[in-house]
């Protein structure tokens, strides 16, 4: 298939047969009781909208009212409120397990080849706000001006992803209610995600700083996985020792990083603190003046014995971190509209989130590995969504994204 036979509908047939998404499509666990609209159309046209790029109920109204339901992948013309509706009683077990069944089936098809080691980089993100004044659901946590008063709500998140594989896959979202941290959301993401690809998907976790807590070091150990983690002055004592260590040492090596040379000190005998079932923690510590003539100077601790892996390749798996933040929540507010609010119910935006996630997961399949096959040279995102217009009749618009 070229690229400009690229459409919706292609792609939602590639998501059904190629990615396994068929049951899903046809039972996404609906839990509406006398349904009119089947269950496979609202999901489709969610789904084809955000190929699209669009990311209101009132614009998928208005495309399905156009005449551009079939294209959508839809037999049926509704409106919003039927969306608004369908999104608050669907299970969220079902998007998650397609989620982590379409990782899987990647894995097997051989999309990750020539990558020796998987990880899940996990962070955390705003994702909608209201104003004070707008209705309230459980998830929303109030943000102050600089005199204390609530000026209005927003809803944070955790998202997991699978990194280091040349293809960014995000499998799964975990909110953060009021009273509750980042952490423990992403204890219980990690959990669930860990348990929903399986015990031999991937190698590693990796994390910024705030992820540097023993609580959370020792659950990514209890899953047989290795830690790989931002080390901060959030651990002032094991962050003052490695600075001390190697300050007063050359680097043990120089490696070459998209043509920049990078220091790098490695020592493996640094004492865990208390709470830390490790029985010794090694400290990795980079150090290069970016072409921007920006100095980067960073420590990560890890589990991972040198026996096991290199400076080298260690450093690779700390700079994957990075994929999350430019894969993850950069496409998915700048291009999958993550951070507006289709319906303010709870389970709805929860529902939102995993399919936007879901047709990401398609988009980003299908352009970087199905239209690839051959000679074919993948297409830009912002192509691919012109094509998808055109496909449509409609007029194509520019995504400057």
């Amino acid at each position: 298939m070229t690229r400009r036979s690229s459409s919706v509908s292609n792609m939602l047939d590639y998501a059904s047969t190629s990615l396994g998404l068929d049951k899903f499509f046809r039972d996404p666990g609906d839990g509406r009781v006398r349904p009119q609209i089947s269950a496979r159309d609202l999901i489709c046209s969610q789904i084809g909208a955000r190929l699209l790029r669009v990311v209101t109920f009132h614009g998928i109204e208005r495309l399905v009212e156009s005449g551009s339901a079939r294209g959508l992948g839809s037999n049926r013309v509704f409106r919003e409120d039927s969306l608004a509706y369908f999104n608050a009683r669907l299970s969220h077990e079902r998007p998650r397990a397609a989620l982590a069944d379409t990782a899987k089936r990647a894995k097997r098809n051989k999309v990750f080849r020539g990558h020796t080691r998987i990880g899940l980089a996990i962070d955390g993100t705003g994702a909608g706000r209201c104003s004070a004044r707008s209705k309230v659901c459980e998830m929303c946590r109030p943000y102050h001006d600089a005199d204390g008063n609530v000026v209005g709500h927003r809803h944070e998140v955790v998202m997991i992803a699978v990194v280091g594989t040349g293809v960014t896959l995000p499998v799964d979202v975990e909110p953060c209610p009021q009273g509750e941290g980042e952490l423990t959301a992403g204890i219980r993401l990690l959990q669930r995600a860990a348990s929903a690809l399986g015990p031999r998907f991937a190698d590693y976790v990796v994390g910024d700083a705030k992820y540097g807590a023993a609580s959370f070091l020792n659950a990514v150990t209890d899953l047989r996985l290795h830690a790989v983690v931002r080390l901060k002055d959030n651990l002032p004592d094991l962050h003052g020792r490695a600075v001390a260590r190697f300050n007063s040492r050359p680097p043990d090596r120089h490696i070459q990083h998209e043509g920049v040379d990078v220091e790098i000190w490695d020592d493996e005998t640094f004492q865990p603190w208390e709470g830390l079932s490790w029985p010794s923690v090694r400290v990795l510590r980079y150090r290069y003046t970016s072409r921007k003539g920006e100095v980067v100077d960073a420590y990560w601790l890890t589990d991972y014995a040198p026996q096991s892996i290199g400076s080298e390749p260690l450093f690779k798996l700390a700079k994957s971190r990075w994929e999350i933040e430019n894969q993850g929540f950069n496409d998915a507010k700048n291009r999958y509209g993550m951070e507006h609010i289709c319906h303010h119910d709870a389970k709805a935006l929860i529902v939102g989130w995993l399919l936007l996630m879901l047709s990401l997961v398609i988009e980003r399949l299908y352009r970087l590995c199905h239209l690839h096959r051959g000679s074919h040279e993948r297409p830009t995102a912002a192509d691919l969504v012109a094509v998808l217009w055109r496909a449509l009749g409609r007029r194509a618009v520019h995504d400057t994204s």
